[in-house]
């Protein structure tokens, strides 16, 4: 989770920190809460909250993923033995800059 915090920019805003200059917890703090909530017995009860809340807005979630991409740079050359390009790379354009590479998912 604090990896997750540093490195994606959605997880953070969830989390309702601005950027990576925030004070943002480390994995400690992260784990201790956890701790807290599970000895307390209230995770079942954030969950209810977080539904209640959810379902007072005409919102339902009942199962979700988060995906996070990141683009995997390699270099455009054509050097292997048939002398053609990888078929699992591609180029993209990222704002105004174009990269050669391959998309790798965080699930």
């Amino acid at each position: 989770m604090e990896d997750a915090l540093y490195e994606i920019e959605s997880v953070r805003r969830f989390a309702g920190f601005a950027g990576v200059t925030d004070a943002l917890p480390d994995e400690t703090t992260i784990l201790n809460f956890r701790h807290f909530l599970e000895g307390n017995g209230l995770t079942a009860v954030l969950l209810e909250t977080v539904n209640a809340h959810l379902k007072a807005h005409g919102l339902l979630v009942s199962k979700g993923t988060m995906v996070d991409a990141t683009i995997v740079h390699a270099p455009s050359s054509t050097k292997n033995k048939d002398k053609a390009r990888d078929p699992d790379m591609h180029s993209t354009q990222k704002g105004k800059q174009w990269y050669f590479g391959t998309c790798a998912l965080w699930v």
